[in-house]
């Protein structure tokens, strides 16, 4: 069930559409999902700050209510290793649209999963689990489930994966926490159903696992009646 704050944060994206990343990453948290330790700057300043306490090298995006595909317009850093090149990106990204500061969050290991809903017209709320990042639209590589998903329902579809052997330890690779991966999908598929009259799509790409966590490096949260929020989800299967 939501709570108050997690009912807030809705409300207060309705006129954008959609939930900003710092506040989605936030409903997030508080729904039971684990998230990079992030913060929020709106100068310069305050993302050096951010960066020393997080410690570098750390992840920078834009955060806008006019960019909701941060990554076209390069608003995705990723290996930021010193305030010189922090201070240079943030005088680029504030120059972009609708700027409202830069969300500043530590760098990530693992394995990159995507996570995914929509709100099906006909069966309702659909969750999706595939193999992750910016490769995602060309692998297809993804199992859906009706919501809401069992414990034993998560197991199967990361088995059902063609990639599933990059999940356990191919070729010495560090293998990935299946009850990891299973409470987050839980928690998700929980937090997706106490939505289902709010959100179009919800889009975690990527989730970073490794043997001990998984943990929600990207979120994008549309609301109803935004019709480019489908695009990514769409795209991530056949």
């Amino acid at each position: 069930m939501l709570t108050e704050d997690m009912r807030n944060i809705v409300d207060n994206a309705r006129e954008a559409g959609w939930v900003l990343e710092p506040d989605a990453k936030r409903l997030l948290f508080l729904a039971g999902l684990m998230v990079p330790d992030f913060t929020l700057a709106a100068t310069a300043k305050e993302a050096v700050a951010a960066a020393g306490k997080i410690g570098y090298p750390v992840v920078v995006k834009v955060v806008s209510a006019k960019v909701l595909h941060k990554s076209e317009v390069g608003g995705v850093v990723v290996g930021v290793q010193n305030e010189s090149r922090l201070t240079d990106i943030y005088e680029k990204l504030s120059a972009l649209d609708g700027f409202a500061g830069l969300l500043v969050e530590e760098m990530l290991p693992g394995s990159e999963l995507i996570v995914g809903a929509k709100v099906d017209f006909q069966f309702g709320p659909v969750i999706l689990l595939g193999i992750g990042g910016t490769g995602v639209e060309i692998y297809q590589d993804t199992a859906i489930r009706m919501a809401p998903i069992t414990e034993k329902d998560v197991p199967e579809m990361i088995a059902g994966l063609k990639g599933a052997e990059l999940l356990s330890g191919y070729r010495g690779a560090e293998p990935i926490s299946i009850p990891a991966v299973t409470r987050l999908m839980l928690a998700f598929s929980a937090l997706v159903m106490d939505l289902e009259n709010d959100i179009e799509s919800i889009d975690l790409n990527p989730v970073k696992c490794t043997r001990r966590r998984c943990v929600v490096a990207d979120a994008r949260i549309v609301l109803n009646g935004d019709s480019d929020s489908q695009t990514d989800f769409d795209d991530a299967h056949p």
